[in-house]
């Protein structure tokens, strides 16, 4: 806003400053639409749970242990097995049954990883899909 002295007698001058009081309600507007339109967050999952009564419990798994001691020695539900064939049979006796039993092999810390390999190797390759490395406290 231009305040002249009113002896000037001059013509007032044009003013050269862009009004931006429509610029900056137009762009108010906008956001307002903007906000009003974005889709409302929704942070739940849609899943489908079964109706009805559960099944009941099913048996408890019948479980094989499989101890490799320090120096190598296989015990097969603590008795010691043999050989590497006598292994392999009852391994192959494990394979064959329709509801495996679950293999639970406990080597010992102090026992070379080649003779715990052996004996996964075996496993897999006769067809035991229930094995699995656990804990050994008692050889510890």
């Amino acid at each position: 806003m231009n305040v002249g002295s009113p002896s000037a007698g001059a013509d007032p001058e044009p003013m050269m400053e862009m009004n931006m009081t429509p610029l900056i309600d137009v762009m108010l507007v906008l956001i307002i639409m903007m906000i009003i339109t974005i889709p409302k967050a929704n942070h739940s999952v849609n899943l489908n749970m079964p109706v009805g009564t559960p099944p009941p419990p099913t048996k408890e798994p019948v479980v094989i242990t499989i101890d490799v001691d320090f120096d190598g020695t296989i015990l097969w539900d603590n008795v010691v097995v043999p050989d590497r064939t006598t292994l392999e049979s009852k391994l192959t006796d494990v394979a064959a049954q329709a509801d495996q039993p679950e293999v639970h092999l406990r080597p010992n810390k102090l026992v070379s990883y080649k003779v715990v390999a052996g004996v996964m190797a075996s496993a897999q390759r006769l067809g035991v899909t229930k094995i699995g490395l656990v804990g050994n406290e008692q050889f510890q």
